[in-house]
């Protein structure tokens, strides 16, 4: 089976969590008997598997290309494949080739206030493009299907495929303590890894640090791991909080595992990669509950409703100052975490394109 996969993502300045599922796929699906070729309006990027075969659409490129897919259904793509796959919601015109769109999350439509007008409008439109065309939809998650039936897609013509994770790599105590202190990290710290932007609602985050500090913890900080997002984010310039940026992998890995918790204050996720980073590595996560999250981590994390600072201030004090908790949560993780494989993830996907060139065939 051949597939042409949408790539574009990569070329993004920040490819963010979309970016991590294309190049994960990329290298994966291989192995799940699919012959993958990654297309996009511009040059092959670094860092893709050698293996993959790459297509340069050519011009126009970045946003243009992606109104002009949008509005005018043009240029149409002409790959030799038996299906095209938009791992998001840049919906390509596929042609007569079968037709499948990754929906990560609706969040342009539950808070669109932490998006741009603009992107409102393209994600909309995206969305009603793989409502009319698509022969098939992946959710990265059963909330995002479930979301998406409530948008009014049918439910037959949904695949839920979990994105997976890799096993941290084995690292020395020397290593890890070494990475963290070339950071300029001390403990006590809570840390979050995401992108920078409003519906991460950070602030949260921030002032049930604050709290917690205040009921003795003073040398405790928060370490913020992320390239800036869309929009403005006030509040979290504080004495107590690290902002490291953009962060080589190593360094963030190090930083996880020395951490003495972990937290996600999203108030709307398709999935949520970084609670699987924590877990994975034992390390103790309080996350927002209400989207993705809650089905990811299980019974393998805190969890305090989205906004609600002294409940996140709670879950952080049980975090830090509960031993018993604490061990209990490195032993879950790591078995929870266990379910997620970026093998399984390529299995599911292989088995959605065949019932897509299948549906297709229906409709002909």
């Amino acid at each position: 089976m051949r597939v042409s996969l949408h790539a574009g993502q990569l070329l993004q300045p920040n490819p963010g969590g979309i970016g991590r599922y294309v190049h994960s796929l990329l290298r994966v699906l291989p192995s799940a008997g699919v012959d993958v070729v990654a297309f996009a309006a511009g040059a092959r990027p670094h860092g893709i598997p050698r293996r993959t075969e790459w297509v340069d659409l050519g011009p126009p490129r970045g946003g243009l290309r992606y109104e002009c897919w949008h509005r005018l259904r043009r240029p149409r793509l002409n790959l030799e494949s038996d299906v095209v796959h938009a791992t998001s919601l840049a919906v390509p015109p596929a042609g007569n080739t079968p037709l499948v769109v990754t929906v990560h999350d609706v969040a342009f439509l539950r808070v669109p206030q932490v998006s741009t007008r603009r992107g409102v409008a393209f994600h909309r439109r995206g969305l009603e493009l793989t409502r009319r065309d698509a022969d098939l939809v992946i959710s990265v998650s059963a909330f995002t299907r479930d979301e998406l039936v409530r948008e009014g897609l049918d439910a037959d013509s949904i695949v839920v495929a979990h994105l997976g994770i890799d096993p941290p790599p084995a690292r020395g105590d020397d290593d890890i303590d070494a990475a963290v202190a070339a950071a300029g990290v001390t403990s006590p710290y809570v840390l979050t890894v995401g992108t920078v932007e409003p519906r991460k609602d950070l602030p949260t985050m921030v002032a049930a640090v604050e709290r917690v500090r205040a009921q003795g913890a003073s040398d405790l900080e928060l370490v913020i791991v992320g390239a800036p997002g869309w929009g403005e984010v006030t509040g979290i310039d504080r004495p107590f909080v690290r902002r490291l940026g953009d962060t080589p992998w190593p360094t963030v890995d190090a930083l996880i595992r020395r951490a003495r918790a972990c937290c996600i204050s999203s108030r709307y996720e398709g999935f949520g990669l970084p609670a699987l980073e924590a877990i994975v590595r034992g390390t103790p996560l309080a996350a927002a509950s209400g989207s993705s999250v809650e089905e990811v981590v299980g019974d393998a994390a805190l969890l305090f409703p989205p906004g609600d600072v002294d409940a996140c201030a709670s879950a952080l004090e049980r975090l830090l100052d509960d031993d018993a908790l604490h061990a209990d949560l490195a032993e879950r993780g790591p078995a929870r975490a266990a379910e997620f494989t970026w093998q399984a993830c390529a299995q599911t996907h292989a088995t959605a394109y065949a019932r897509a060139i299948a549906r297709s065939a229906e409709h002909d």
